[in-house]
């Protein structure tokens, strides 16, 4: 399909999961930096993901560029007809938390290889080959034994050469892990088998506005929000473990980046995080929020977690030989970013908006929006 005016190609982009904090931010850019029409297929289960949609209408109103389907990735025939007009594919819906794996691994693994799989297969039967992205995590390289970090006062100590590359040796630690690894080698093989053209992306910390965090996923925002709130939160391990911290804004550029780069990128598995330079603990992160908004954040200590990484940090090199990305956003600027936004949508956080915990709630789509 061509653009009736100057004949270039259209871009129909579909987001799984696009209403979630990543889809999110990434429908938003498409909408008000691209000609793009841009189509959202989410089950809303979610919390915040009825802000986020509302947040995007209202950027599309009167645009018609962009459609919301309200369909789960388990459903095998609602995927296919969604992927049928996409000539780009990204595919973020998942079961994330490590914990709700553990306790439900079936729901695990059809979520996310059952799910994976029924958007890899819809691409295939097109015949067309679209361009498909998969947000994997650094979950696939385990609890990284080898790589237990020297003790300093406030952190597991680190420097360049611990940083975690693409040649690291995967190691499943969990049912999350084993789902999201098999996931991504499906797609992985897809682009050789069948020349898909496909990228995978291992994603680090990834934070900005619009994340609802919570103890098993988004940490940056659970710790920054519980202490806005006046919450307690728990930390398993003493607080020394280390993670590096990608900038959403910082995301979206390397969404673009792999793309723009297809020749070069299609097929390849990148890691992508904020690298040495955006590398903090937790105690740090801790000390960080009461020094830039004066909330301290009270805490209690459990036993570390099984399969926990006491220390990741994102070695993004590959990515930049292949495309010149790199993170261009601080860990200060980032966490300013969050706490204004939640300054201006508080409103959000309130008791009532959470849902009970690990549930699937069942949407109607609202009549004349939603497919």
């Amino acid at each position: 399909m061509k653009d009736r005016k100057n004949g270039a190609p259209i871009r129909s982009v579909l987001i799984f999961g696009g209403a979630g904090f990543i889809g999110s931010n990434w429908a938003h850019r498409l909408l008000t930096t691209t000609d793009a029409k841009v189509h959202i297929f989410d089950n809303l289960s979610r919390r915040g993901v009825d802000h986020n949609l509302k947040w995007l209408q209202k950027t599309a109103a009167g645009s018609g560029r962009l459609q919301v389907t309200v369909a789960d990735i388990r459903d095998a025939a609602r995927v296919e007809r969604a992927v049928k007009s996409a000539t780009e594919i990204y595919h973020f819906a998942a079961q994330v938390a490590v914990t709700t794996s553990v306790e439900n691994p079936r729901l695990d693994l059809e979520v996310n290889v059952g799910g994976s799989f029924n958007v890899l297969e819809a691409a295939r039967k097109t015949g067309r080959r679209p361009f498909l992205l998969f947000t994997s995590t650094n979950k696939v390289y385990g609890s990284l034994p080898d790589r237990p970090g020297i003790a300093a006062a406030t952190r597991y100590h680190c420097n360049q050469g611990d940083s975690v590359s693409e040649s690291q040796p995967l190691d499943f630690h969990s049912p999350y892990g084993c789902s999201k690894g098999a996931a991504e080698q499906y797609v992985h093989d897809y682009a050789r088998i069948y020349q898909l053209p496909t990228v995978v992306l291992r994603m680090s910390c990834i934070a900005g506005p619009r994340q609802f965090g919570n103890e098993d996923q988004g940490w940056v925002a659970h710790f920054l929000y519980s202490a806005l709130r006046g919450e307690p939160i728990t930390i398993y391990g003493d607080g020394r473990q280390v993670r590096d911290v990608l900038a959403v804004e910082d995301l979206m550029r390397a969404f673009e980046a792999v793309r723009d780069g297809l020749e070069r990128t299609r097929g390849e598995v990148y890691n992508v995080g904020g690298g040495l330079k955006n590398s903090v603990s937790l105690l740090e992160l801790i000390a960080e929020i009461r020094r830039s908004t004066g909330h301290r954040l009270h805490y209690e200590t459990q036993p570390v977690r099984l399969g926990d990484q006491a220390l990741y940090v994102t070695d993004f090199r590959k990515l930049k030989r292949h495309t010149g990305w790199e993170p261009k956003m601080s860990l200060d600027q980032t966490l300013e970013n969050m706490y204004q936004w939640w300054k201006e949508n508080r409103e959000l956080f309130r008791p009532a908006l959470v849902p009970p915990r690990f549930a699937i709630r069942a949407y109607e789509p609202a009549p004349g929006v939603l497919s």
